[in-house]
């Protein structure tokens, strides 16, 4: 039997001599896990990797492998799945490993065309309302960090980063503690998958909206695009992203039973990445081993019962506009593999409450964010072309006043101008996303001191809304066959967690068939 050795290891130590000499005649080994402590480097003390390693001790032993699936017969119609995110991709590809192909309907161009419309966005300022950062195939995440950390606890996980690995994926992200793929190995991957999917049977339209769903009584039973072709099927699954404002609308408008949920808005922050590194790694900051420093940031006012916390940092990468209307701006961060930008960026949100918020109807959260948006939009018409994005310095945003000196160099392709985010967002966001950089001075001291950058508005870190299911057969609790699914369903928050989402959707549809005995979802 494989032996399972953990240990840890400074990052200057080489792992290979270190197991050999644990294990002498080692025949093979493969790391499980790597997961970096820097947590006492600005104090001197060195970084260290904690590893868990399994060895292959004689020639009788193998790693643990998972048998293929068993292929059924297909069902009577194809599913349908809306949106070619992770959570629609991955749906379909569990589907197709038990011989069912699906028929996929993005309502954006294929991920490596995509890229063109987006330069076009970001250089020139014109936006495709159904092409853009949000919108097209590998959903929002193909244009982040491609992080694949996630918080859920799930026995898909494994799953999922194999297969991320088979379709291309360093086989590093099977095992370090948090992986990423970069935005330039993401698009790649994503195309490995829909050609996968073709080979197999299962259908990919692009430039192919849903304008709404077929009803039948209290049964969805198909899809109806927006040039009028309606679709049947007997399972429908919904993931459509946390940018469908329309579809919410009309899910809302057809009955389907929503509710509110919490969410954030805030700005992103852009320092040098070397400052960042130094503050994170102190007098190893330069050491190629250790790469471009993370840091996760949270503070909580007891007393008001709001949270401030750092999302979706990207070590040297790149701030964008990601916006999905004509009269608003969004903006997100994104990274590639090497993560070798000057700079590196991450959100500062504000939880917002909706059980606060001044209207108190079903999509007044979609509201309060777009409100945020066109006001930045606003701005940067007034101001500069309507493309640009709103920024100024840390220390300006902590002063209250905008002084006469120019603004330091960004990454964002889209440029900036100088304006006071405070004219976009309520007093009370303002005040905590004040309040919140002086608590993370306080945990990472000189994080407000460097003439760092704050750009607005971060507005899509969630959707305000959940597409309520039910927790056994994850189908919509008002209506049979839909399947909500995703981060834009409420059930996911970044690339791998909708991926599991849309694994666990796959199962309850070949439960719900007698294609699979019930298993936990």
């Amino acid at each position: 039997m494989p032996k399972t050795l953990s240990f840890t290891l400074n990052f200057q130590q080489d792992v290979d001599a270190h197991v050999r000499s644990l294990v002498p005649g080692v025949r093979d080994y493969r790391v499980i896990s790597k997961s970096l402590d820097a947590r006492g480097a600005p104090r001197g003390r060195i970084p260290q990797f904690h590893y868990t390693v399994e060895a292959l001790l004689d020639s009788n032993d193998h790693y643990a492998t998972q048998s293929d699936f068993k292929k059924f017969s297909p069902l009577k119609t194809k599913p349908i799945i809306i949106g070619a995110g992770p959570a629609g991709l991955f749906c379909a590809v569990m589907l197709a490993e038990h011989g069912i192909p699906s028929l996929i309907i993005e309502r954006g161009e294929s991920a490596d065309k995509r890229m063109l419309k987006i330069a076009k966005f970001w250089r020139q300022g014109e936006l495709d309302p159904d092409t853009n950062v949000c919108y097209g195939e590998g959903g929002a995440g193909l244009y982040s960090d491609g992080k694949l950390i996630t918080r859920v606890k799930s026995s898909h996980i494994p799953y999922v980063m194999r297969k991320l690995v088979e379709f291309g994926a360093p086989e590093e992200v099977s095992y370090i503690s948090n992986p990423h793929l970069g935005s330039n190995k993401i698009r790649q991957i994503i195309s490995q998958v829909s050609g996968w999917l073709q080979a197999r049977g299962s259908e990919m339209r692009y430039n192919t909206c849903v304008e709404k769903l077929i009803y039948r009584d209290k049964q969805v039973v198909g899809v109806e695009l927006r040039d009028g072709e309606k679709i049947y099927s007997d399972h429908v699954v919904l993931a459509a992203g946390h940018s469908a404002q329309e579809m919410y609308q009309h899910l809302h408008e057809s009955g389907v039973e929503l509710k509110t949920k919490d969410f954030a808005v805030g700005v992103r922050i852009e320092h040098t990445r070397r400052h960042i590194d130094k503050i994170q790694h102190g007098q190893w900051c330069e050491a190629p081993e250790l790469g471009a420093a993370r840091y996760r940031l949270s503070w909580h006012d007891h007393t008001a019962d709001v949270g401030v916390y750092s999302f979706c940092m990207c070590p040297g990468g790149y701030v964008l506009s990601s916006g999905t209307e004509k009269d608003g701006l969004v903006v997100n961060g994104m990274s590639n593999f090497a993560r070798n930008s000057y700079w590196s960026n991450a959100a500062l949100v504000v939880t917002v409450k909706t059980s606060k918020l001044a209207e108190k109807d079903m999509m007044a959260g979609l509201r309060f964010q777009h409100n945020i948006e066109k006001l930045a939009f606003q701005s940067s018409q007034k101001h500069a072309t309507g493309r640009e994005i709103p920024s100024l310095t840390i220390r300006e945003f902590l002063n209250g006043r905008l002084d006469s000196n120019s603004l330091p160099k960004t990454s964002c392709p889209s440029q900036i101008f100088k304006a006071d985010l405070r004219d976009f967002f309520p007093d009370e966001i303002s005040k905590h996303l004040a309040q919140g950089l002086e608590q993370f001075e306080k945990t990472l001291p000189g994080f407000t001191k460097e003439n760092a950058l704050l750009l607005a508005p971060e507005t899509r870190t969630s959707s305000p809304l959940t597409i309520v299911r039910n927790r056994e057969t994850l189908l919509s609790s008002s209506h049979g066959g839909l399947y909500p699914c995703g981060e834009g369903a409420g059930y996911a928050g970044g690339i791998t967690s909708a991926a599991v989402d849309g694994v666990r959707v796959a199962y309850a549809i070949l439960t719900q068939e007698n294609l699979l005995p019930p298993v936990s979802l």
